[in-house]
């Protein structure tokens, strides 16, 4: 019995393997076929490396020459900055971009039934539209690593600083990507799934920095302890604590601060901003407490950013596939009062 159970899910395993890898190529095919995918990525490229070479003759004028290799190790560091910067905003805008027609394409040209009733599952469907969609995004990214790999010539960043920086550039892919596949199968017109995408991600990145921003401001300049033996604190009272970190979990720009702060070599600007962050040691307390200048907490935010973009891409992917499935979907149904038989008594 345990054996046919475990060649049962391995078949399982092996059926879904087989329809993304269907759904994938399918995709891929339309993606990659024509001049219009080189010559895309053609221009990304030219575009990484010009704002790379523009960004190291500005570094060139800026450094203070007090030394040739702290110079040169300053320049390797402003431009990895600036690179996993440029990067984070492309992602930003591609993958979201790149599944917001996911399904409501299907659904306008009516061929989501008829794929629905292929033997391929809804969760290949899912996985398969994703994966081809953030294929391209992926292909994007592979192809910057030469460039990215110039700032090792000048110093001051190491292999595994790029390897963090593109980690997190993958998180972020997969994250947005999921939520562009999400609203993609809630919403019938890929144009009204398009506009839904972009306000989610301004929400996200730049609604997250100003309503923590504000957080900050509100517990900084309020003079009002607050009271810890009362369980319960209110809306005013919240504020004067400091804002929570989970509020940019995910925020990608954040996290790249924290992965640009483990090349500093002492407490600098994005070491600085990220410690006020988390609240850690090293930073100025906000709400009034005494500075703690001991030390500086390199490494400890942008896993906990991924993890949280893991599983959200976890969760919009379950909910995406319940809502592409035609059957077996989740309802939830309240209970109805039971009917009186005819004659009794009120």
């Amino acid at each position: 019995m345990t054996a046919f159970t475990g060649s049962r899910r391995l078949r399982s395993l092996r059926d879904v393997g087989t329809g993304i890898a269907a759904v994938g190529v399918k995709e891929l095919r339309g993606r990659m076929r024509g001049r219009r995918a080189f010559v895309v990525l053609t221009v990304h490229l030219l575009l990484v490396a010009g704002f790379a070479w523009m960004i190291e003759g500005l570094a060139e004028r800026s450094v203070v020459f007090g030394g040739s290799f702290s110079a040169s190790a300053d320049i390797g560091r402003q431009m990895f900055a600036a690179l996993l910067v440029l990067l984070t905003l492309i992602v930003l805008v591609l993958a979201p971009a790149s599944t917001a027609g996911a399904i409501s394409l299907e659904r306008e040209k009516q061929t989501l039934d008829l794929l629905t009733t292929t033997p391929i599952s809804s969760l290949a469907i899912i996985l398969g539209k994703l994966l081809s969609a953030l294929s391209w995004v992926f292909l994007l990214l592979l192809a910057s690593i030469p460039v990215t790999a110039l700032v090792f010539t000048f110093g001051g960043v190491g292999p595994d600083d790029m390897i963090k920086g593109y980690l997190v550039l993958v998180g972020t892919a997969l994250a947005y990507g999921s939520i562009g596949l999400f609203v993609s199968a809630l919403v019938k017109r890929t144009q009204a799934a398009t506009v839904i995408n972009l306000v989610t991600v301004l929400a996200l990145t730049a609604g997250t920095t100003f309503l923590f921003v504000f957080w900050l401001v509100m517990a900084s300049n309020s003079g009002v302890p607050v009271d810890q033996s009362r369980g319960n604190a209110g809306p005013l009272e919240s504020l004067t604590q400091h804002p929570p970190e989970a509020l940019l979990w995910l925020n990608p720009f954040v996290a790249q601060i924290d992965v640009i702060c483990g090349t500093e070599t002492g407490f600098g600007g994005s070491c600085s901003i990220v410690s006020g962050v988390t609240n850690a040691p090293g930073a100025v307390n906000q709400v009034g407490g005494p500075d703690q200048p001991f030390g500086v907490g390199r490494d400890t935010y942008w896993p906990r950013s991924l993890a949280a973009m893991a599983a959200l891409s976890i969760v919009l992917v379950v909910l995406s596939v319940q809502l592409v499935s035609p059957t077996r979907r989740w309802r939830f149904r309240l209970p109805r009062p039971r009917r009186r038989p005819a004659g009794s008594d009120a």
